[in-house]
């Protein structure tokens, strides 16, 4: 027996792909969980706006909802989206600088995101109890924001870490991790703005 396999104790080491690591694996698995957890909401809202359009109209007169705010809302996110690529191509590329101008700036914009969400809340008119139409309004784009505010958290943490000099080149999994995430709540909220806005 070799020296190797004598000191190695306990299960066989796991193998692992070189293609993806275990980080990467581990979020794509959990964002198939949110995204069917974002599923179930949506068979809730196609339920009552495709099998069942007479029971309550959307949105519920005479209330409007604010189309062009959150248009503005959905572009402050989109771009967000670019400067998260470009804080993880910075790192990748041994820019330390362009990876912290591009946290700090998702960050802000994410922050501005919640803001204006939560102005709409305050000004929008309606509430969860006014029917089937208020629970899933605010059901579904409160879903979202509480997975915005969940990115801004991942986001901060890796800002943290990248002020403290902890990414490189080859190791930058912090702000990779984040970005998925963040790319994550960016495409669904392309779904939830055109499904609950412009349809």
């Amino acid at each position: 027996m070799s020296a190797h396999a004598e000191a190695h104790h306990g299960p066989p080491i796991a193998n692992q792909s070189s293609r993806v690591s275990s980080t990467v694996l581990g979020m794509f698995l959990f964002i198939a969980s949110e995204a069917m957890l974002f599923g179930s909401f949506f068979t809730m809202y196609f339920f009552i706006r495709v099998v069942n359009p007479d029971a309550e109209p959307w949105p519920l007169p005479p209330y409007h909802l604010p189309v062009f705010v959150a248009g503005v809302n959905t572009a402050v996110l989109l771009t967000s989206s670019f400067t998260m690529h470009w804080a993880l191509q910075s790192i990748k590329r041994g820019n330390r600088a362009g990876m912290k101008a591009g946290l700090v700036l998702t960050i802000l914009m994410g922050l501005a995101f919640l803001l204006t969400q939560m102005l709409e809340y305050a000004r929008i008119g309606f509430n969860p109890s006014d029917g089937a139409f208020g629970s899933i309004f605010f059901g579904l784009t409160g879903l979202h924001g509480a997975h915005v505010f969940i990115g801004l958290t991942l986001l901060t943490v890796a800002s943290v870490r990248a002020f403290r000099g902890h990414f490189t080149p080859e190791h930058h999994h912090g702000v990779e991790i984040a970005g998925i995430y963040w790319h994550f709540v960016d495409v669904m909220w392309i779904v939830v703005y055109a499904s609950i806005y412009l349809l």
